[in-house]
């Protein structure tokens, strides 16, 4: 029985089952009207689809080691910018965690702050700030700074979701045998917000990852940077994108089954096999 809708019943399943043949037809009719329209313009030849398909053609190994590189570039950028935010995402939550009141605000209007930004404000404004600063540094340490900016305050939040989502119980039994606030963090709830929030920072990287095709507003050769410069000499910039597309598609599929079986994981690792919750572990004086 369902908690959250009644269940259907015969001619509820009747017209569900209607209105689903009804848009299935409208989908369907609108897709053929646009392969039609593509097929008038020549979109499906040869010539269009030859260098990113046939490996007979000339254009074809120059194609795909351009689009390497920019995949090489983007993932480059990814990886950076994941490490950075992880570590910059943590110290501000803890430090918001064991802030006083007096400097509390500061924390917080700095996290709301770099919260309300696109993300492409950040990355123009490390391109074009930095070096009016007379700090000048490659165009991908802009990028990376600009995606830390704005991915390290959500990783903040979502570290410190975990954090508050503990029982008090585990700060408690910490303070009760002469630990500190800082060891307390560091020792038993940072290790098991991290295991409890996984999932979601796993998801992130999926934003920071499409948040690197950005990187063409300060001319970064990445992915669809590279695309841009492709077609211009392939002319076929329907078909350049539609590929980069897809693999962009399949990377951040990668990673969502990826935080679907971790998250299966770790649920099955926090049930004993008969459904009851484990017993908390006591190890050096303190509950983990």
């Amino acid at each position: 029985m369902s908690v959250l809708y009644d269940i259907p019943g015969p001619q509820a399943r009747r017209r569900i089952l209607i209105g689903s043949l009804i848009a299935g037809v409208v989908v369907l009719a609108v897709l053929v009207v646009v392969i039609l329209r593509l097929a008038e313009q020549e979109q499906f030849t040869a010539e269009k689809w030859g260098p990113l398909l046939d490996p007979t053609t000339e254009e074809f190994p120059l194609v795909w080691q351009r689009i390497g590189l920019g995949l090489q570039a983007t993932l480059a950028a990814a990886a950076l910018a994941v490490v950075f935010s992880l570590v910059v995402g943590t110290l501000l939550a803890v430090t918001r965690i064991v802030s006083a009141p007096w400097y509390r605000w500061l924390v917080v209007g700095v996290v709301e702050l770099l919260r309300g930004l696109p993300v492409v404000v950040t990355i123009f404004f490390a391109a074009r700030a930095l070096p009016a600063l007379g700090i000048d540094l490659p165009t991908l340490a802009y990028l990376v700074i600009g995606l830390t900016l704005y991915n390290s305050v959500i990783i903040a939040e979502i570290v410190r979701a975990g954090v508050a989502s503990l029982p008090r119980g585990q700060a408690e039994a910490a303070a009760a045998v002469g630990m500190t606030r800082g060891q307390s963090l560091r020792l038993i709830q940072l290790p098991q917000a991290f295991r409890v929030m996984l999932p979601a920072l796993i998801s992130q990287l999926v934003v920071v990852l499409k948040d690197t095709a950005l990187g063409f507003i300060i001319l970064y050769p990445e992915l669809l940077r590279t695309a841009q410069i492709i077609v211009q000499t392939t002319k076929n910039p329907l078909q350049m994108f539609f590929v980069v597309a897809v693999i962009f598609i399949i990377i951040n599929y990668a990673l969502s089954r990826l935080a679907t079986y971790v998250e299966k994981r770790l649920s099955r690792s926090r049930t004993t096999p008969d459904g009851a919750a484990p017993a908390p572990v006591v190890q050096e004086g303190a509950v983990v």
